[in-house]
């Protein structure tokens, strides 16, 4: 590692044939990251080895990561096997309360549990929970708005959930004893309610509840593209007032709720966010840790 930090270099910068730079890793020391990981880069097990060695350099590095997990992938095979239909509506799915009981096996179940046993194995100690668990997060019930006719109406998606609050009792406790959370999604609602709630505003609603230092959303791309359709044209840095400028536009489809998330985080206190391509290899160190960034960065 780099002299301000007092630690020898690192095998994970040798290997990269990079150097961390010290003022960053500074910043970060003792300091929250929470990464919010899923899609495609929780599909392919190398894909998935190299994200949680970023993972687990960072905690050796003393920084504090938290992950916060998807899975619509497993959540879409297992309705499948089940014989459940997955009907979307503006993006969400529609969770009726036999769909949830499968929605949180996925989650909560599956790629949780997966998700802990490799950081384990990496050498790490890492926790499952879901936001039930001490009722880390309240929920309350998402309704979609839609304009027919000129007339507002309201769509009712079951058990889909927006975050209404955070309780971090539970995952400071754990942090506390040097352990990694790994969290899936899931809220209850002041109703006894369980609810499904977007990976990614969940994430970045958590990300400001720890008042983490960053917030990093993997993807499949490099990051914000000027051009969906060119690989070169990656923004590497966005202002809030940019972001919000260019929703809709340059903003579009699925890259929609991971800007917004980055957004969240920002403006309640976190000091940067971050897009990157979580396909590629040690994309979380190269954009937190070196002068060489390969995603998008949000600033206030």
């Amino acid at each position: 590692m780099t002299e301000s930090t007092g630690k020898e270099s690192s095998d994970i910068e040798e290997m990269l044939d990079i150097e961390f730079n010290s003022q960053m890793l500074d910043e970060l020391d003792g300091r929250v990251v929470l990464i919010k990981y899923g899609g495609n880069a929780m599909r392919d097990d190398e894909i998935k080895r190299k994200v949680i060695a970023d993972i687990v350099a960072l905690k050796d590095y003393d920084i504090v990561p938290v992950v916060v997990h998807g899975g619509g992938p497993v959540i879409k095979k297992l309705l499948k096997d089940v014989g459940i239909e997955s009907e979307f509506v503006g993006g969400h799915r529609k969770t009726d309360k036999k769909a949830m009981r499968y929605v949180e096996m996925a989650l909560s179940g599956q790629v949780n549990s997966d998700l802990v046993k490799g950081l384990n194995r990496a050498g790490c100690k890492a926790v499952g929970l879901s936001g039930k668990d001490g009722n880390m997060v309240i929920a309350n019930q998402r309704k979609h708005v839609v304009q027919v006719d000129g007339q507002t109406e309201e769509i009712d998606l079951g058990h889909v959930g927006n975050v209404k609050r955070i309780n971090t009792d539970l995952v400071k406790a754990i942090i506390k004893e040097g352990y990694i959370p790994v969290i899936a999604p899931i809220g209850v609602g002041e109703d006894m309610k369980d609810y499904n709630i977007n990976a990614d505003m969940f994430a970045g609603h958590m990300a400001g509840a720890l008042e983490a230092a960053r917030f990093v959303a993997l993807t499949d791309v490099d990051g914000l593209l000027e051009d969906p359709e060119d690989e070169t044209s990656l923004i590497p840095e966005m202002s809030v007032e940019e972001a919000q400028d260019e929703m809709e536009k340059t903003i579009q489809g699925g890259m929609i709720p991971k800007v917004e998330a980055c957004l969240i985080a920002l403006k309640e206190g976190v000091e940067e966010a971050h897009i990157v391509n979580g396909m590629k290899p040690h994309t979380i160190l190269k954009q937190l840790l070196t002068q060489k960034p390969t995603g998008t960065r949000f600033v206030k």
